[in-house]
């Protein structure tokens, strides 16, 4: 209370001011607010459908490498775009099918999975280096090449067109850069190799 017994005059709050505003103004205001909130829906929105990509392309490598340890040919021919069409890519499956190597009773966990494709805002094709095991066994290391199609507007859809033989454990999906190429000759002095 001051001197006078009159308490305090309060600060004017936010109800104070929109009231201040003239009713033009309000009606700006609240279009501007509601423009804002319709843009952060649709990037949200967008940016959702750009990341569930990466988990369906995992999805479909998962399915092509299950069945890859089944054994079942003809249900790694289904997971590849095109491979019915394909001798050489009907040819891989089956060997792929018959190899012991990959043969293996239980889920298939992945290990690692290394895609040039990923988070590509447009259509591309690359390699997709995966590592995978069935717990138990030793670990597997193959390329499969994918395709993708469309763009972060209109969907991005994956398609698997290709599965490689095992490759090495340390090898990679590709041509090495110059710099790996520096550094592998490095490794193998200092090791003496």
């Amino acid at each position: 209370m001051g001197s006078s017994g009159a308490p305090p005059a309060a600060a004017p709050g936010p109800r104070a001011w929109w009231r201040g505003l003239s009713a033009r103004a309000r009606r700006n205001l609240k279009r501007a607010l509601a423009a804002g909130m319709v843009l952060v829906l649709v990037v949200a929105v967008l940016l959702a459908r750009f990341l569930s990509v990466e988990n369906t392309e995992r999805d479909a490598d998962l399915a092509l490498i299950a069945a890859e340890a089944r054994g079942d040919a003809a249900g790694i021919i289904d997971q590849l775009s095109g491979c019915r069409a394909s001798p050489s890519c009907v040819a891989q499956a089956k060997a792929n099918a018959a190899n012991p190597r990959l043969r293996r009773k239980g889920a298939v966990k992945i290990l690692q999975l290394t895609s040039n494709t990923a988070y590509s805002l447009s259509g591309t094709t690359g390699k997709t280096r995966l590592a995978w095991t069935v717990l138990g066994t030793l670990p597997v290391v193959q390329c499969i090449t994918v395709h993708r199609t469309g763009n972060a507007f209109t969907g991005i859809h994956i398609h698997l067109t290709a599965l490689s033989a095992p490759i090495p454990n340390e090898g990679i999906c590709g041509k090495r850069s110059a710099d790996e190429i520096r550094e592998l000759e490095e490794a193998r002095e200092l090791s003496g190799q």
